[in-house]
């Protein structure tokens, strides 16, 4: 076997093709496990067991679930009533609904790590309950949130190549498409596995600068 680098130069448009869809589906979906997973964070923390019962059953159903049959639902199910959706979309929306019942519990951790001092300072003070969140509370967690949210921002990289079942082109996506199309699987593929290292550590280099800026 030998290194074909006319495949590599012919494969380079499809990846940069795939890879732009990748931190797409990355970005997107780290937006919305973040938002979604203090806002179920938040819910679980009211007195009305109404509202925390529900939200509960929801969140553990989504988290013991495979991520791919969440994925075969949103894509193939929700058309049959009448909601339809485009691939890209419905593969960001799904990363992003499953990876926020898990960050719910990191925001969970971080809100509970708050000393309980600065609670009753809030109280003191008179603060409504929107300040003493927003800026006593949720300023201090975030900071211990940072590492565990970047290692989940991590998994929501690798778990992109699920989009591929439906029928979302991103990196590995694309390689199959190559390999199948040219016969040749060892260099895309290569690629593609080189290119997830790059980014995986780029990531990671960027979580910890801003972990050491919001630690000042």
């Amino acid at each position: 076997m030998t290194w074909d680098w006319s495949a590599v130069r012919e494969f380079m448009p499809h990846f940069r093709d795939g890879l732009l869809v990748t931190l797409q589906a990355l970005v997107l979906g780290s937006l919305i496990s973040f938002s979604l997973g203090l806002v179920w964070t938040l819910l679980m923390r009211t007195p009305t067991r109404w509202v925390r019962w529900p939200v509960g059953v929801a969140t553990e159903f989504v988290r013991n679930t495979p991520l791919l049959v969440q994925l075969f639902f949103l894509f193939y199910v929700l058309p049959e009533w009448g909601l339809t959706f485009s691939a890209l979309t419905t593969g960001v929306f799904a990363i992003g609904l499953h990876y926020s019942t898990y960050t719910m519990q990191v925001y969970r951790a971080g809100i509970e790590a708050v000393p309980a001092g600065q609670w009753e300072a809030a109280t003191a003070l008179s603060l409504p309950a929107p300040r003493t969140w927003f800026a006593v509370v949720l300023p201090q967690a975030v900071r211990r949130v940072v590492p565990p949210l970047g290692n989940y921002v991590i998994s929501m990289l690798k778990d992109t190549p699920v989009l591929m079942s439906i029928t979302v082109l991103e990196m590995l996506g694309q390689a199959r498409l190559f390999s199948q199309q040219h016969f040749q699987f060892t260099e895309p593929v290569t690629v593609i596995g080189v290119a997830f290292i790059v980014v995986s550590y780029l990531a990671s280099l960027l979580l910890r600068t801003l972990e050491r800026r919001l630690v000042r």
